[in-house]
Order: structure tokens, then sequence, then C-alpha cells
């Protein structure tokens, strides 16, 4: 992986936003585009089951297609059936990129590890970049890595739910020794949510639900946009220590009267 303050790459291919946004969930189409541009994002996630590939009428392919779509495999819930939607996806879209989800529990959305290992090792061998949604494991982070994964995907928290980073110590140690690029995925629910990914040593978000449903969801892609550069300059920066006691910023000789 390489980054730094201008971007990041993934593959190869090198990304001036540290944003990925999602298209599902929007009021309207109209609202969903111009959210999309006020957010900076390149890469935006398209599903297969929610887009029309017939080229006619204003489906979401043909909206975005100044974007890099990145099709998902939302809703399936083993490697076969994500390998196909994937393959359908590259024919379709003309990519080879996919963002690989495979559910195991449909009530909590969690992923399942064991056929999501399986499905990468496949599509990898098959010649897709592949961005595997998955738990906030580092063992499974780094397995997916070795697998040839282009990208881990951790979820922040469960899919939908806003709840933010539910584990920052564990999401700041899989960033610390991930050889590709982490991207946090799932659970963002407004801006400082997405500072804390950042801060973490994520190198990108990637969220839908926190900016489609929102009161006003192109306020929110602007909110979002810049958060992550506020959360990845801080990381860079460096935080200072916390301590359990006060420590005075200005010097304490030369006071008046001392």
């Amino acid at each position: 992986m390489s980054s730094n303050d201008d971007g990041f790459t993934i593959a190869g291919t090198t990304l001036s936003s540290r944003l990925l946004i999602g298209t599902a969930g929007y009021p309207t189409q109209a609202i969903m585009t111009e959210a999309v541009a006020a957010s900076g994002a390149e890469i935006v996630t398209v599903s297969l089951r929610r887009i029309s590939l017939a080229g006619h009428g204003s489906d979401t392919a043909q909206l975005l297609s100044g974007y890099r779509l990145l099709p998902n495999t939302a809703g399936c819930e083993t490697a076969r059936d994500a390998v196909l939607t994937a393959e359908l996806a590259r024919e379709a879209l003309g990519t080879d990129w996919v963002k690989l989800e495979i559910i195991g529990d449909r009530e909590a959305l969690y992923p399942d590890v064991g056929e999501l290992l399986a499905a990468t090792a496949t599509l990898v061998d098959a010649g897709f970049t592949v961005l595997p949604y998955c738990s906030d494991d580092p063992v499974v982070c780094a397995r997916l890595a070795d697998l040839g994964a282009a990208a881990v995907m951790p979820m922040g928290s469960l899919i939908g739910s806003g709840m933010g980073v539910a584990n920052p110590a564990q999401l700041e140690l899989i960033c610390a020794r991930s050889p590709v690029p982490v991207i946090v995925d799932a659970g963002i629910g407004t801006a400082s949510d997405a500072v804390i990914a950042m801060e973490c040593g994520a190198a990108a978000v990637l969220l839908n639900t926190a900016i489609a449903k929102a009161a006003d969801p192109v306020r929110m892609a602007r909110a979002m946009r810049h958060a992550v550069e506020a959360g990845h300059h801080a990381h860079r920066a460096g935080r200072i220590p916390r301590r359990g006691r006060a420590e005075p910023s200005s010097p304490q000789l030369g006071l008046v009267g001392s």
C-alpha cells in the first residue's frame, strides 16, 4: 500500500478521494447524483440487484458514468452466488473491481468468514480486484490480504446501524498491520464517526446510509468529505498523549507576582 496526503493506491490505481460512497436508499436519483458530486468521491458502489443494465431510462449506471463503479455482491449468502454475481458485473459493467459481500446472518447482516475467504481466493485467481467486506478481526483481515485482496474492508459496526466505530483499538491494530489499504465499511452514522475511523489509520471510508438517509443528504455528503480529510490529516499529524492530569500550555516562570 502506498499512502500520502494527496491520495492512496488500490491495485496500482491512485485515488485522490478517501471517501467511497453508495447509491442505495436516496429519496430520488437527482438527490443521489447531487450528493455523490458533493462528496468528492471517485468510487461509487452499485448493486446489480438495483440498477438497470439495459441502457435505457435514467438508470444508476448511466447517471454515474463519470465515476469508477464498484459493483457489490450485496444479498449473496454463498461463495458460489458471490462469484457468479461478480462475473455478471464484470461482463455488464466492464470492470474487474468488486466489493465482495457475503452475509452469514440475515438479521445482523454479519459477514460469513468461511464463504468470504473461499470467494476471495476464487475471484483473485480469476483476475478480479477484490475488496472484501469483513468483520473487524485482525486475523480475518490478514488472511484476506494473504489471499490477494486488494484492500480489506472491516466493519465499523453493523450495517446501517449508525453506531460508528465500535472497536477503535481493534481497528487501529488492523490498520497498523495491514499490507493493503484498510477501508472502513458499515456503521458510520455521522461526520465524527468518519473522523474516528480515519484517526485509527484507515486509508479510506465507505458509507451509504449515513448520507442517503440524512435529512439533507447533500449537506451530509459534504460534511463526510471534510471529515475524512480531517481525520486523515489528524492521523498523519499525530495526536498528543492522553494524560490523567492537567498540564499547562504556558510556562510557569515569569508570572506576575512570582
